[in-house]
């Protein structure tokens, strides 16, 4: 693995869940409105510098059913007016109603690339997803973000078991520094044990987050339904632990008949199904070193509940199962976690970084966070004295 060094830390990395970019029951239908929102949402969050400067669009290419491109060179006569300096974040992306039909009706999950399926799988799921990653970009830069795609799998990302073996951080690092926001996604990706498999956005912010070290990440997902094949159960007592991943139901229900329950306005993670009238939501769940999970806002009867989870049939990339579990291994690394439904005001505040400290009383998500022990602040402490006194000599 390449070492990663970065003239400056980073802000955030952000995670545009498939379900809420793209249109659930359509087979690779975009939902511009929610995409255009959040592209605005990331344009605010990351701006430096003056907000009366004005956005220079950087798409400068046709679009099907556009008459015009968005941007023409002759509207930046005076580039002094221009803002293009933003904030360091990065963005990863699901696939939503791209890559899952692809990957899930040929295996390419499961490996197998000797398979005849399999391969054509392979080149159809990356077809889909890089499809998405250009919209996703194209709409970033029309915001005037100085979005850069990079596809995991032209960028050198591959596979041990499904374990990320390597990976190109040492450009995605050029790229930040050099003043670009890069843009990764979902991908299908070379294995070194099955042939070949999908490796997953949420796996990829984990291991970004492991080496990028940003101040805080966030989820922006869609809460639209849930599927009761998706639990995340907390044990001691068993309490239903809620948090919803859409995914294209139409294609795969005829494929993998799940029961669904159709719900709307759900904020992030409950105590049960968001249908009981009595669900609560848990604002803020931490963490300990063993990845044991303890709700701290609001306070349960019992703290200690460790996490099962079981999946849905049709997700190719482990749906809530690695959602969940990367979110926790990020918090583990002191880094805050935000679950939040996206182009909404809450996500934009999460997106702000205005929830590093209290969790406001009018915001509406779940923060997952480290619970750091006695110890931890201990040695902490220790090394910032160490720190000060190196400086003092």
């Amino acid at each position: 693995m390449e070492e990663t060094n970065l003239n400056q830390t980073i802000r955030c990395i952000v995670k545009l869940g498939g379900a809420a970019i793209t249109c659930k029951n359509e087979l690779e239908k975009i939902n511009e409105e929610n995409l255009e929102t959040v592209s605005s949402h990331l344009r605010q969050a990351m701006h430096l510098g003056s907000c009366s400067k004005q956005v220079m669009g950087m798409d400068w290419s046709k679009r099907d059913g556009v008459s015009d491109i968005s941007s023409s060179l002759c509207d930046f006569g005076d580039q002094c007016q221009f803002n293009v300096d933003f904030s360091r974040f990065v963005v990863v992306h699901g696939a939503g109603s791209f890559g899952h039909f692809q990957a899930s009706k040929s295996g390419v999950h499961k490996g197998g690339l000797n398979q005849p399926l399999v391969k054509a799988g392979f080149v159809a799921t990356r077809i889909s997803v890089t499809t998405l990653n250009l919209e996703i970009v194209r709409a970033l830069a029309r915001e005037g973000i100085p979005s850069i795609g990079m596809s995991p799998y032209s960028c050198g990302w591959s596979t041990s078991e499904r374990n990320v073996a390597s990976a190109d951080l040492l450009g995605v690092a050029k790229a930040i520094d050099s003043g670009f926001i890069p843009v990764l996604h979902g991908d299908a990706v070379l294995d070194d044990c099955l042939g070949c498999t999908i490796l997953s956005g949420d796996v990829i912010i984990r291991h970004l987050a492991e080496h990028l070290r940003p101040e805080y990440v966030v989820f922006l997902v869609s809460f639209s339904r849930l599927v009761n094949s998706i639990d995340l159960l907390l044990h001691a007592p068993k309490i239903s632990l809620f948090t919803l991943h859409c995914t294209s139901l139409t294609l795969f229900h005829a494929c993998f008949p799940i029961n669904v329950i159709y719900k709307t306005d759900v904020s992030g993670v409950y105590d049960r199904p968001p249908t009981d009238p009595n669900a609560v939501l848990l604002r803020e769940i931490a963490v300990d070193e063993d990845g044991k999970w303890s709700v701290v806002k609001p306070t349960p009867q019992s703290m200690n509940k460790q996490v099962e989870i079981t999946v849905a049939a049709h997700d190719t990339t482990g749906g809530m199962v690695t959602k969940v579990s990367e979110a926790a291994m990020i918090a583990k690394l002191g880094i805050d976690v935000y679950i939040v439904k996206a182009a909404t005001s809450h996500s934009l505040r999460a997106l702000r970084g205005e929830l590093r400290h209290d969790i406001p009383d009018d915001w509406l998500g779940t923060v997952i966070r480290y619970k750091f022990q006695e110890s931890d602040i201990c040695v902490t402490m220790l090394a910032s004295l160490r720190s000060r006194n190196f400086h003092n000599l």
